[in-house]
C-alpha cells in the first residue's frame, strides 16, 4: 500500500496532459504488441506466406532485427529511410524522392544506438507519437473545451479526440519507422501554437513540416487561414499590414521546401531532382486528384475500397464542416486530395496518407459527445484498424503502404 501510495503521488505531480499521454502511447504499444506477436506466430511458416512480391521485404525486415515484435514495425519505405540515413553526404545522390528530415534526424541519434541507423528511425517515430500525442491534447484542449478539464487534469473533449487519432483506420503505422508520426506531430503543434497567435514558432516549426512530407508545405494555407480568421478576415491596408507584421513566419514553410529543392540541386545539379526520381520509379505524374477518385472507385477491387474509404472521410469532413471552420476544412480536404494527385501509384499508399486527415477526428469527438454514439464508433473503428493490423502483418503490407 505504502508503495502504491508513492506511486500515486509520483503520479499526481506529473503535469498534464502526460499522464493521458503516456498512458494512450504504453497502451497501444501494449496491444499492437501482443496482437502482432500472436498475428506472426500464426501466419509464419504458411504455404502461401510470405507472396513472392514480399519475399524480398521479409529479408530485410530479418536484416532488421530476428526478432518479430520489432521488426514488424518496418516495411518497403523504412528501408529507402534507412539508406538515406547512412548514405554519406559526399557520396552522389541520384535515387531519392522523399523529403530529408526524417532520415537527418537518425543521423546525429544512430551512434548512440550502436550505429544503428534501423532502430534510430524506429525511436524517432515512436518519439514523434508522443509528441502528436500531446499537441493533440492540446489542440483539441483549444478547439473542444467543454469547461470540464480542471477537474480530471485534460478536457474529455480533448481526450476523445485523441482517441479517436489513434482510431484512424491505419493509426497503426504511427508506431511504424515511417514518417506519419513525425508529419502529423509537426502538424499539430503548428496548428496549436496558430491557435495561440504565436507565429513565429509556427514558422519555425512550420519549416521543419515542409521537410518531412511533400505536402508539408501546402499546410501553409489552412495556417493563413486560421491568421485571417483571428483578425476578422478583414481585408483593409491597415488589417493587411497586421497579417504581414504577424505572419510574416509562415513564408519559412515554403522556405522549408525550397531547402529541400536546394539539397536537390547541390547533390546532383537538378532542382527537381525528387520530382523525377518519382516519375521514373514509381510513375508518379500530378494529374487531376478528381479524375484519380473516379478512376479509383471505378477500378478493381483493392484500389476501390481505399478510395472508398478516402470519399468517406471528405463526407465526414463536409457533416462537420459548420463546426470544425475553414482553416479545418481547408486542411483536411487538401489532406484527401493532395495525394491523389500523384495519380493512381497512390492507391497502395492511401490509407496511409489519409492518417493526416487529423480534422476527422475533430469531427468524431464532437459527434461522439454523446455516449452511445460513442461507443459504437469507438467499437467499429477498433475493429477496422484490428483487421487492417492483421493485413499488414499477414504478408499483404501492399494493401496499406
Amino acid at each position: 500500500m505504502v508503495g502504491t501510495g508513492r506511486v500515486g503521488r509520483a503520479l499526481a505531480r506529473v503535469p498534464a496532459p502526460w499522464p493521458y499521454v503516456l498512458a494512450v502511447f504504453l497502451g497501444t504499444k501494449i496491444v499492437f504488441t501482443l496482437v502482432g506477436v500472436l498475428t506472426l506466430a500464426a501466419f509464419d511458416g504458411t504455404p502461401w506466406a510470405p507472396p513472392p512480391d514480399e519475399a524480398q521485404m521479409r529479408q530485410q525486415q530479418r536484416d532488421v532485427s530476428p526478432h518479430g515484435w520489432l521488426s514488424l514495425w518496418f516495411a518497403w519505405d523504412s528501408f529507402l529511410y534507412d539508406h538515406l540515413a547512412r548514405l554519406p553526404l559526399d557520396e552522389p545522390w541520384r535515387d531519392f524522392g522523399f523529403p530529408l528530415l526524417y532520415p537527418f534526424l537518425a543521423r546525429p541519434l544512430a551512434p548512440l544506438l550502436g550505429g544503428d541507423t534501423a532502430l534510430a528511425l524506429l525511436v524517432i517515430a515512436n518519439m514523434a507519437f508522443l509528441g502528436l500525442l500531446y499537441y493533440g491534447t492540446r489542440l483539441g484542449e483549444c478547439l473542444l473545451n467543454d469547461g470540464r478539464g480542471a477537474a480530471i487534469g485534460t478536457d474529455p473533449a480533448a481526450r476523445r479526440f485523441v482517441r479517436y487519432l489513434v482510431l484512424l483506420p491505419t493509426a497503426f503505422l504511427f508506431h511504424a519507422a515511417l514518417t506519419e508520426s513525425l508529419f502529423l506531430c509537426l502538424t499539430l503543434a503548428t496548428f496549436h501554437y496558430a491557435e495561440k497567435r504565436r507565429w513565429l514558432l509556427v514558422g519555425v516549426i512550420g519549416f521543419f513540416l515542409a521537410l518531412s512530407r511533400s505536402a508539408g508545405f501546402f499546410v501553409a494555407l489552412p495556417l493563413a487561414l486560421i491568421l485571417l480568421g483571428q483578425g476578422g478576415y478583414r481585408l483593409h491596408p491597415r488589417a493587411l499590414w497586421g497579417y504581414l507584421r504577424s505572419g510574416w513566419p509562415l513564408l519559412l514553410l515554403p522556405a522549408g521546401w525550397l531547402t529541400f529543392m536546394a539539397f536537390c540541386r547541390w547533390q546532383s545539379g537538378d532542382w527537381f531532382a525528387y520530382k523525377h526520381t518519382q516519375e521514373q520509379g514509381w510513375g508518379i505524374r500530378v494529374q487531376n486528384p478528381l479524375g484519380v477518385l473516379w478512376h479509383g472507385l471505378t477500378g478493381a477491387a483493392p484500389d476501390a475500397v481505399r478510395v472508398w474509404i478516402a470519399v468517406l472521410f471528405l463526407a465526414v469532413l463536409v457533416a462537420g464542416a459548420r463546426r470544425l471552420g475553414l482553416p479545418y476544412l481547408v486542411y483536411g480536404v487538401m489532406m484527401v486530395l493532395v495525394p491523389l494527385s500523384m495519380g493512381p501509384p497512390v492507391y497502395k499508399s492511401l490509407l496511409r496518407y489519409l492518417l493526416a486527415v487529423f480534422p476527422v477526428a475533430l469531427v468524431l469527438a464532437r459527434w461522439a459527445r454523446r455516449p452511445q454514439l460513442d461507443v459504437w464508433m469507438t467499437a467499429t473503428l477498433a475493429l477496422l484498424q484490428g483487421a487492417l493490423f492483421v493485413i499488414w502483418l499477414a504478408y499483404w503490407t501492399h494493401f496499406i503502404i
